[in-house]
């Protein structure tokens, strides 16, 4: 009798695969909230870097009377705001950016080779396509880290000139960034945002891109760039960038409208990459 009722204790084959099952299903169902909490930490990361980054900016243009500019050589294309390089095509290094001495150091990636695994540059979202870029040697803005300037108004300088065809704002100088009291609402004004650029037919084919692009040229506001910013928080069906503004703040922004002007392969649309903002203007880039 006694050792009956110690073998009738046991697990039958039933209840073990029974258990089993039930710690399975206990799996399936909490992988996609620890997936979206470990998404939710690299989101948080990512504001944090974007936020100071434009404390840097904001720094900079302390010292010089002017934010950062986002390209002082376009032509010569060797020096960005978040580094320089010795030859067109070659990775950017963060020595002799215009940020860079406003950062701390070691939060700058140094091996020019590399997008720079937790440093303040690169979006850590975004590390898989960076180490993919990496190795095979794609892009030609290669060390941006996933973030983009507002280079079109905040880096560069421009003026209004009328035309027939409305006004436009043209160049002055994009050696050094528009002055902070150009901008009348710094709070609506863009700075940096997530960014990269579609290269290619499939939703994986971006490649680091430097510059947030407006809505609209500014010298021909009747047609409009390839969107740069990219949508990479959140689920498909809520697509969200980090973003920050003039006065300091970041937030998620969803997207509102994308683009292709047909330049380039990729589908922007598919990439996740668009603009943000309710009116199809540049309001949230310009000086008013």
């Amino acid at each position: 009798m006694i050792g009956r009722r110690a073998h009738n204790q046991g697990f039958t084959l039933i209840e073990l695969l029974v258990v089993v099952a039930i710690i399975a299903l206990l799996v399936s169902l909490l992988l996609p909230s620890l997936g979206a909490a470990r998404e939710s930490g690299r989101q948080s990361v990512c504001a944090s870097n974007l936020r100071q980054i434009q404390f840097a900016n904001q720094l900079y243009a302390q010292d010089h009377g002017a934010y950062a500019p986002g390209a002082a050589d376009r032509l010569a294309n060797l020096e960005r705001w978040h580094g320089t390089r010795k030859h067109a095509g070659d990775a950017f290094s963060p020595a002799g950016g215009a940020l860079t001495a406003y950062i701390s150091t070691s939060m700058w990636e140094e091996d020019p080779d590399r997008t720079g695994h937790g440093a303040i540059r690169a979006c850590p979202t975004f590390t898989p396509m960076l180490d993919s870029l990496r190795a095979d040697g794609r892009g030609f803005e290669r060390s941006a880290g996933g973030y983009a300037y507002n280079a079109a108004f905040v880096g560069s300088v421009r003026n209004r000139r009328p035309s027939h065809a409305g006004d436009i704002w043209v160049v002055t100088t994009d050696v050094t960034g528009s002055a902070p009291h150009r901008f009348v609402d710094p709070a609506k004004t863009v700075s940096f945002a997530d960014g990269a650029l579609a290269a290619g037919p499939g939703p994986a084919d971006v490649i680091e891109y430097s510059f947030l692009e407006p809505r609209r040229w500014p010298e021909s506001p009747a047609s409009r760039p390839d969107p740069s910013v990219h949508f990479r928080h959140g689920g498909r069906n809520a697509l969200m960038a980090e973003a920050a503004w003039l006065d300091g703040h970041v937030s998620a922004e969803r997207r509102t409208h994308t683009d292709a002007s047909g330049l380039y392969a990729g589908d922007p649309d598919l990439a996740r990459i668009g603009w943000f903002g309710a009116s199809d203007d540049n309001h949230l880039f310009d000086y008013e």
